[in-house]
């Protein structure tokens, strides 16, 4: 067999390490059977790994086949899907919370911080006399107050960093959700 036909068979057999030896042994060779009559179809090895897909996608679909055939009660379906629950219900208790508040919080400060520095400093350059203005600061060091024009430039600084925070928090929430859901569906088929 080729060396990179090869190296997809032990990378498909590193993802399948979950499964009992005897049936993994049994998937390997089939995925052997169906390489060799690709070969023989005269495909090249480029070809072969690219018909069977992802080692790692490829492990996963015999892994969800497996699961889909056990039917009735399985205590090692049991205790997966306790361990589902178990971990998801601990790591949700502070994950979301904590990641649906920063996300927007963060986007809303992000956008805020830069508008009230720009009033702030408008009303500093053309001595508008707006109304608790000197109430919004941008202090340095925790002692001075920085300048309105300096101000607005590190407000704008801050505001973008805040917003890709609030971003990064977003995506990190959405991820969690998707994540949890595609392994529940997997240990609940």
């Amino acid at each position: 067999m080729d060396k990179v036909l090869e190296c997809y068979l032990q990378e498909t057999r590193k993802y399948l390490k979950r499964i009992p030896e005897p049936g993994r042994t049994d998937i390997i060779k089939e995925i052997e059977s169906e390489i060799y009559e690709l070969q023989n179809a005269g495909r090249t090895p480029g070809e072969i790994t690219n018909r069977l897909g992802n080692p790692k996608d490829l492990a996963k679909a015999y892994i969800t086949g497996l699961l889909e055939e056990e039917k009735g009660f399985s205590f090692k379906k049991f205790m997966a899907v306790c361990a589902f629950y178990s971990a998801a219900g601990l790591s949700g208790m502070f994950i979301i919370p904590i990641l649906g508040i920063i996300a927007p919080v963060f986007i809303a400060m992000g956008a805020v911080i830069p508008v009230l520095a720009f009033i702030k400093m408008a009303d500093y350059i053309f001595n508008i006399g707006i109304p608790y203005m000197e109430n919004v600061k941008v202090v340095l060091n925790g002692a001075e107050e920085a300048n309105p024009v300096a101000g607005f430039l590190i407000a704008v600084v801050i505001g973008i960093l805040l917003y890709l925070t609030g971003k990064g928090a977003w995506k990190l929430l959405v991820l969690y959700c998707k994540k949890t859901a595609n392994i529940k569906r997997s240990i609940s088929a």
